[in-house]
């Protein structure tokens, strides 16, 4: 897809679910607006698949929930490898997984159409 057609279903996307008095945090949120600004042409979290929303959730997550383990552990002095792996690992299939329903959930009731419709 190029680039101005991108933007345009972008921008389409984002009048309607502003119309349709979603929050501006669930349609657009910072980590998806900080990809945009790089030229990542994803669609936002209501129009994405459920897949793309766990890995792009689920990756977030769990970098960041990995950084603040791996604080605590050493902290506690108590770091496993294994452990901390598992956790931040487990931390973020789980986090993106409930993400994409729940952004899956808002497309329904908000009787959003395809990204492909748009």
């Amino acid at each position: 897809m190029n680039k101005i057609h991108f933007e345009e279903k972008l921008e389409k996307s984002l009048s309607l679910m502003k119309e349709r008095n979603m929050w501006e945090l669930n349609y657009a949120p910072p980590l998806y607006k900080r990809l945009w600004k790089k030229g990542y042409q994803i669609p936002p979290p209501p129009f994405a698949s459920v897949w793309l929303n766990t890995l792009i959730f689920g990756m977030y997550f769990s970098i960041v929930w990995g950084g603040l383990l791996l604080a605590l552990l050493l902290l506690l002095d108590i770091f496993e490898v294994k452990i901390f792996l598992m956790y931040s690992f487990s931390a973020g299939i789980l986090f993106g997984i409930s993400m994409s329903i729940y952004h899956l959930w808002r497309r329904v009731v908000n009787q959003l159409p395809e990204w492909d419709d748009l």
